[in-house]
Formats: C-alpha cells, sequence, structure tokens
C-alpha cells in the first residue's frame, strides 16, 4: 500500500514538474517573439493599408512594403472629439484598439448610439494619406463593427473630394465562409468604388441594400448590394460604416477637412 502511495506521489511530482518547465518554455519564447509578433501584425496594417489605397502589387516582400508605405503614406492622429489632427501622441505608435480599452483615452457609447456594436470608442485614432506632391490623394480611416461572429477590423479609403468612395476592405473577422465572409470576394468589394459617402443636402446616404441596387434610383450612387444570404453580416457593415463615417466617428473630421479647417 505504501509503495502505491509512493508512486502515485512520484508520478504527481514528475507531472508537475514536467508542466512546469513547459510553462516557462512557453512563456518565454511568447516573450522572446513579441517584437517579431508586433512587428508582423505592423507589416499587416501596412499591406492592408497600401491594398485599400491601390498601392503595390500582390506578393511585395517585406521591405518593399515598408519602403511603399514610407514613401506614400502619412499617417495622422486624429482628435475624434474636436474632429482636428493632434499631436498629442506619436501616430506611428498610437494604437486606437488599445486605446479604446483604456477608461481614460476612450469613452463607453450608451445603446442606443452604438450601432457599431464597439462598447468604447478610443477619443483619439490614425488617419492615413496617400500624398501626391504635398497634396492629399486619398485619405484612408480606420473602421470596426460586429457582424454575424465577429467584429470585422477595416479600411475604408476616400478620394480627395472627401465624398467619392476609392475602396472597403477588411483585414480581420470571423464571418461564416461563403456567406458573410465574402466581404474579402473583389468581386463584392469592387462595388463600393466609386460609390458617394453623401447626398446634395451633405446627409450621410451611404447604404448597404438588401435585394439588389436599382441602377435607375436616384439613391443608386449611394448604394451596394448586399451580400447574398447574409443578411446580419450586411447589416453589421452598413452600421459600422453609418458609426464611423457619422457624428460620433469622423463625420466631424471629414466636415472640417472639407471646409479647411482639420
Amino acid at each position: 500500500m505504501s509503495s502505491q502511495k509512493e508512486s502515485t506521489a512520484r508520478t504527481l511530482v514528475v507531472a508537475l514538474l514536467v508542466c512546469l518547465v513547459c510553462s516557462v518554455f512557453v512563456a518565454g519564447a511568447a516573450v522572446a517573439l513579441r517584437p517579431t509578433q508586433l512587428e508582423n501584425r505592423q507589416l499587416d496594417k501596412q499591406r492592408s493599408i497600401l491594398a485599400i489605397a491601390g498601392l503595390g502589387e500582390a506578393g511585395m516582400s517585406a521591405n518593399q512594403v515598408k519602403a511603399l508605405y514610407g514613401d506614400r503614406i502619412v499617417a495622422r492622429l486624429v482628435n475624434l472629439e474636436t474632429g482636428e489632427f493632434s499631436d498629442e501622441f506619436d501616430p506611428n505608435s498610437f494604437d486606437p484598439l488599445v486605446a479604446a480599452k483604456d477608461p481614460k483615452l476612450s469613452k463607453a457609447l450608451p445603446s442606443d448610439e452604438d450601432i457599431a456594436s464597439i462598447k468604447r470608442r478610443e477619443r483619439y485614432s490614425v488617419a492615413y494619406i496617400v500624398e501626391e506632391n504635398g497634396e492629399m490623394e486619398t485619405l484612408i480611416l480606420p473602421v470596426r463593427g460586429y457582424g454575424l461572429w465577429s467584429t470585422l477590423y477595416g479600411f475604408i479609403a476616400l478620394k480627395d473630394d472627401l465624398n467619392t468612395v476609392a475602396g472597403l476592405g477588411f483585414y480581420q473577422h470571423g464571418e461564416t465562409p461563403g456567406l458573410g465572409g465574402e466581404v474579402d470576394n473583389p468581386k463584392w468589394r469592387s462595388q463600393w468604388q466609386g460609390k458617394e459617402l453623401f447626398n446634395e443636402n451633405g446627409e450621410l446616404a451611404i447604404q448597404v441594400v438588401k435585394g439588389g441596387v436599382d441602377p435607375q434610383s436616384p439613391r443608386a450612387d449611394h448604394q451596394v448590394d448586399a451580400l447574398a444570404g447574409a443578411t446580419l453580416t450586411s447589416n453589421g457593415v452598413n452600421n459600422l460604416l453609418h458609426f464611423w463615417l457619422g457624428e460620433d466617428g469622423f463625420g466631424p473630421f471629414i466636415a472640417n477637412l472639407r471646409a479647411g479647417e482639420a
């Protein structure tokens, strides 16, 4: 009986020691690889920004991405409360998603205002500007919001009139492949190009519509076909755009830019 107890105790001790050693190795690897993970995450974001701006080619190396991004993209911090550029933080290192979790750098959204279902909105964000001869050619803004199963993270690009959509794309989401996951389909994404955000009265009119866009409709310039069989994801895209392009998002900033007051 005593030998059995001793054998059980030894087995437990060995198992605990193995777990401890493995934990140390895993934790050490996580710490050692964190700089690489952060660098890769930054690289992926730069690829997405270049892609939505229509710059570069597929399959570019990391060095090519960094060089093109550094040459063509200017990151500027935006105060979402005032709709103006800010120097409060370095836009190249500031992470709006991290700021959204900090009560000092974000605000909780009442349910009736939180149409994108993000719960908290950061007080500062980052706008990415494609410049040509010192003039803004394209404005790229980060957007996010909940679809059916996940939060969709992406960018919308606007031409220099700050009304015409140059592109829309999502770099991270967990929507259903073949349904909501079709937000990645180049054919669907191409529908956004040339659409107009605001109507003649200056009201935000961009809309994802179920049943297809009627080309004869006076609102056709503001509408995009919903994803087939993915109503909730389509609604999510519509809601997140109305949030981030509206008064609680980049709406005041876009208005100030158009008026030359940002």
